[in-house]
């Protein structure tokens, strides 16, 4: 009798599907617009540049401590968050942008004067609980107008 139940049942086929779904789902994970006010508002703000033979360069490093975000976010700011964010941050077009407007910012105060055609690369990098968003700035001095 033992032996009976030892035996294992034949295995069924698997079932046919005769429907397939029109629509292929999966999780997308972007950015919300209070994480990039969040992160920003607390980021601090390093910069360096002049204005030579006509041509400004520079560079701002925008540091975000992440864990300081903690009491202000739900999600924890660990290191897996915090690469989490480092893949998303340089794809979301509205922090390109927002980094960007304060690279200029930065530069023209350096310059001490308006910017024309600039140019800015960017990069991020992790270190530990913080991102380091490094922003490199070429720019020519706009001319000033006559009235």
């Amino acid at each position: 009798m033992a032996k009976a139940s030892a035996r294992q049942e034949p295995r069924k086929p698997m079932a046919r599907t005769q429907q397939v779904s029109l629509f292929h789902r999966e999780i997308h994970t972007t950015l919300s617009s209070a994480a990039i006010e969040i992160l920003l508002g607390q980021a601090q703000i390093l910069s360096e540049g002049q204005v030579d033979d006509g041509l400004y360069c520079g560079s701002t490093m925008i540091t975000i401590d992440c864990s300081k975000a903690g009491s202000w976010v739900s999600d924890p700011c660990d290191s897996t968050t915090v690469r989490q964010l480092s893949d998303l941050l340089l794809r979301d077009d509205r922090f390109r942008a927002s980094a960007r407007d304060l690279g200029m910012r930065e530069a023209q105060r350096l310059a001490r004067q308006p910017l024309g055609t600039t140019q800015i690369e960017m990069s991020l990098r992790v270190a530990g609980s913080n991102l380091h968003v490094d922003l490199d700035i070429e720019a020519t001095p706009s001319q000033a107008r006559a009235s």
